[in-house]
């Protein structure tokens, strides 16, 4: 199983993005896959999950900028943050099972 994260990058304030993590060695539509994120020096932060079936949940910290989604044809779901802030610098990972993304760096800066 691989989990490939990609589509950071450096952004303004203000700005929208949407990450991917393209997935290979499990079936469409049969995993849940969750968001993390971690800022230099501090914990893994959860940002939500989406089951096998397309339902979505998230931490109220997260409720609103934060919208996950999956398109099964492809295999992947996505990440899509809006108004990004400098506090959402941070490099983003997958997640589903044992199953770790290498992360995808996100840096938010004027």
């Amino acid at each position: 199983v691989q989990l490939q994260a990609s589509g950071g990058g450096l952004v303004q304030p203000g700005d929208s993005l949407k990450l991917s993590c393209a997935v290979s060695g499990l079936d469409p539509g049969t995993y849940y896959m969750e968001w993390y994120r971690q800022a230099p020096e501090n914990q893994r932060e959860w940002i939500g999950r989406i089951t096998s079936g397309g339902y979505t949940f998230y931490p109220d910290s997260m409720r609103g900028r934060f919208t996950i989604s999956r398109e099964d044809a492809k295999n992947t779901v996505y990440l899509q943050i809006g108004s990004l802030k400098p506090d959402d610098t941070a490099v983003y990972y997958c997640h589903t099972g044992y199953h770790w993304g290498q992360g995808t760096q996100v840096t938010v800066s004027s």
